[in-house]
């Protein structure tokens, strides 16, 4: 399968592995620190157990976007529909000024015309990255995973 010769995938896996290492020795120190006898170790025991909860809700999180994009852009490839902006790409893997406007402005258009579009919010997502900015595509990508979730409900 072509996934997991994917570059970007084994680094998510390495990340992964090490994030999960590290979230286990830390509740490994928080359950040492609750069987503790004195009632300060008790509470800072509790407190260091809430940082491998949120380390693993992230990590789920982020696993779950992972995933849903990459069937977003399966469906996409299988349709012929997967993003291609005009322009020739910097070094940087960013398009001209001029290029990233034009193609986020076309995007925006797209998602104006149908806001309930998942492609549509794929696109724009896209188009941000390519113009360089990674907040905004990043939200735009979130929002098109979850239109996509939904659309995949029966």
């Amino acid at each position: 399968m072509k996934i997991f010769r994917n570059p970007a995938f084994l680094a998510a896996v390495a990340m992964t592995v090490l994030l999960s290492i590290y979230i286990g020795l830390v509740a490994q120190r928080a359950f040492m620190l609750l069987r503790s006898e004195s009632w300060v170790a008790v509470l800072m025991g509790v407190a260091l157990l809430v940082l491998p909860m949120i380390g693993a809700w992230y990590l789920a999180k982020e696993w779950r976007l992972g995933t849903t994009v990459q069937r977003m852009s399966a469906r996409l490839e299988q349709e012929g529909r997967l993003p291609a902006f005009a322009g020739d790409p910097l070094p940087s893997g960013r398009l001209p000024d001029a290029a990233a406007e034009e193609a986020v402005d076309l995007a925006s258009r797209e998602v104006e015309l149908a806001p309930h579009d998942w492609a549509a919010w794929f696109q724009v997502a896209w188009a941000y990255d390519a113009a360089g900015d990674r907040s905004q595509a990043r939200k735009c990508l979130r929002y098109a995973a979850e239109l996509f979730r939904k659309a995949q409900r029966p």
